[in-house]
């Protein structure tokens, strides 16, 4: 066997952190943006404007951190239980646990001794290891982290959140709705391409889905705006 391998770099080793990273810019944009937009089809002033965006990008930043953090937490809790329950049937039940192994290792093509042979070998290095793996779904990539998920979207809500802010300072009073709606369509366009770039995504296709619902929101909401002329 050769000693060494191709450098490879697999991508699916970022989707833990890359899921919560793309869901809270892109919640932070069209949210804030959204609200924004809303807010100045009611016709407020700039000083109101701003103060609802900020109270926004602090709501969002804090509601996506717990939720982030609850959701994956629970997660997290049912691997913990299943690998419990593994544990308790790898001391007590070692021969079933062995055969259900090898039976796993069968339905993928492989021969029953070798099966067996492969389950044996694989338990013997790392029992609780390889049922976790090959039974339960859970590896190392896949494994729930609560407290990075939380900070990953809270943070990127907030820098999401922050570019339409800044859109709605810079605008011309006059101009404040279509600035905001247009360079947030153009943030949500850069997001959903440098997300696809670091996925190893079709780019093109990815920018127009963020694009297209974010326009999506951003039309409910300055439509709500202009119907009921207040805050929504």
């Amino acid at each position: 066997m050769p000693r060494t391998t191709h450098p490879e770099i697999h991508r699916t080793e970022r989707v833990g952190w890359l899921r919560a990273a793309v869901l809270g810019a892109n919640d932070g944009i069209v949210s804030t943006a959204s609200l924004l937009v809303g807010v100045a089809a009611a016709s407020v002033d700039r000083a109101q404007l701003l103060s609802v965006g900020l109270a926004g990008l602090a709501a969002g930043a804090m509601s996506m951190a717990a939720g982030e953090y609850v959701s994956v937490s629970s997660q997290s809790d049912t691997e913990e239980a299943d690998l419990a329950r593994e544990r308790h049937e790898l001391l007590t039940e070692p021969e079933s646990e062995h055969l259900e192994l090898a039976m796993i290792y069968v339905s993928r093509g492989l021969t029953p001794e070798l099966a067996s042979e492969v389950a044996q070998q694989l338990t013997a290095h790392d029992a609780l290891g390889a049922h976790a793996r090959d039974e339960l779904g859970i590896s190392k990539i896949s494994t729930a982290r609560p407290v990075q998920a939380a900070f990953t979207s809270a943070v990127t809500f907030a820098v999401g959140a922050a570019l339409p802010l800044f859109s709605a300072l810079l605008a011309p009073a006059a101009l404040m709705e279509p600035v905001v709606a247009f360079t947030s369509l153009l943030f949500l366009g850069a997001l959903g391409a440098l997300a696809a770039r670091a996925g190893g995504a079709p780019v093109g296709k990815a920018a127009v889905r963020v694009v297209f619902w974010g326009a999506l929101a951003m039309a409910v909401t300055a439509l709500v705006g202009k119907l009921f002329g207040a805050v929504v």
